[in-house]
């Protein structure tokens, strides 16, 4: 045994304990929102976010083996080292159009967007002073963790209250420091939505740089798929192709200046290496067929909002959500992993969400929706749930 095995097994003990501890599984991932977990029976998936199925679409996997053929298998250095291949230029092409910015970049992946980032914008180097910045308390840890990283000390608000948001910053009016808000679109463990058009406006009163993760809009949400936060001034807005657009890697799309200055100073772009062509290629697959597939969005919306509707009318707490991700919040943590297992011997593949991911006494089941689901599924998934919950009270 190692010298310091010791401290590990402690700490996993101790997580064991409060029935916190997290084991990877294995996964065969399969067509139609369907999984294999540790080789045994198929189960329907309601934990993955792909949730527009485009991790099986056709045009995304002939895309990434043309690229294959005819740039290889990996990308060779970082950007700045090794250069850019023309589909790289494409891709932002493509995505500050449909979002409707100046520029875009492409990164390796959202967390690895955001704590590389949110460094480089918070720098007291660049801004001259300390900034203020104000982050909803719901969060990502990765946009928790890139504002460690830059240094900046956030000043929480309350989650979506966007009148707790404007007393801060009206608190804060007179000090003569660079303020950004910093939020998501979609809230990825609650499924809810900040007013964006109010959060704009309270940018634009109080002179703050808007910051907004995209990951689960893109795709799913906004004028042809392209998320909830386009064309907004003054802001940076992150999103990834790993969720709705069903592949991997992520974007940053702002100014053509603030693009630049990333080139310049963002780790994630000056010391990672490029996403691999076939990566490349399904990104540029994803961007071309999201515009097409309204008729999927508007499916994806009416079975989960059915979804919800079913368990809100059984008594059953999913939160805030108005999108695809549909909370069960169980609340003790033992009998949110109970549920998880119940419902697999019933044929539902549904994650179990536990702190430190969310706040304590709301563990939950997190479902998302895919649009590959179907209402009978939806409906028999809602069954059980209710049924489950229902005899445990």
């Amino acid at each position: 045994m190692q010298k310091y095995d010791p401290y590990w097994l402690a700490a996993l003990d101790k997580l064991e304990m409060v029935g916190r501890l997290r084991r990877l599984q294995k996964a065969e991932r399969l067509p139609g929102a369907k999984i294999r977990i540790d080789d045994g029976p198929i189960l329907l998936d309601f934990s993955s976010n792909d949730y527009l199925g485009l991790s099986w679409h056709p045009a995304l996997a002939l895309a990434a083996q043309d690229h294959i053929a005819r740039f290889g298998v990996g990308s060779g250095a970082s950007r700045l080292v090794a250069g850019n291949l023309p589909v790289l230029e494409e891709i932002e092409n493509k995505l500050a159009n449909g979002k409707g910015f100046e520029a875009a970049l492409v990164f390796v992946s959202g967390v690895q967007a955001n704590l590389t980032i949110l460094p480089a914008l918070l720098d007291v180097r660049t801004l001259g002073a300390e900034p203020l910045v104000y982050a909803d308390r719901l969060n990502h840890a990765s946009l928790i963790q890139g504002c460690i990283a830059g240094g900046a000390k956030q000043i929480r608000f309350q989650h979506n209250d966007m009148a707790h948001l404007e007393e801060l910053l009206y608190r804060d009016r007179n000090k003569n420091q660079p303020r950004f808000i910093i939020t998501e679109s979609v809230f990825s463990m609650d499924g809810d939505c900040p007013n964006l058009e109010r959060l704009s406006l309270l940018a634009e009163k109080f002179d703050a740089f808007l910051y907004i993760d995209e990951a689960h809009a893109t795709g799913v949400l906004g004028a042809g798929g392209f998320g909830l936060a386009s064309g907004l001034n003054n802001a940076l807005v992150v999103g990834t192709f790993s969720k709705g657009l069903g592949g991997f890697g992520a974007y940053a799309v702002g100014s053509t200046a603030l693009r630049e200055y990333l080139v310049n100073r963002c780790g994630g772009i000056i010391y990672a290496t490029a996403p691999p062509p076939a990566i490349l290629g399904a990104m540029s697959a994803a961007l071309d067929t999201i515009p097409k597939m309204n008729s999927e969005r508007i499916y994806l919306s009416t079975i989960a909002s059915h979804l919800r509707d079913r368990l809100m009318m059984a008594g059953i707490n999913t939160g805030r959500s108005t999108t695809q991700i549909v909370p069960v919040i169980v609340g003790e943590e033992r009998r949110t992993q109970l549920l998880t297992a119940q419902l697999k011997e019933m044929g539902f593949y549904a994650a179990a969400i536990r702190p430190p991911s969310v706040p304590k006494e709301t563990s939950r089941l997190r479902l998302a929706i895919s649009a590959m689901h179907s209402h009978d599924e939806v409906d028999h998934l809602a069954d059980n749930i209710i049924r489950l919950l229902h005899e445990r009270d």
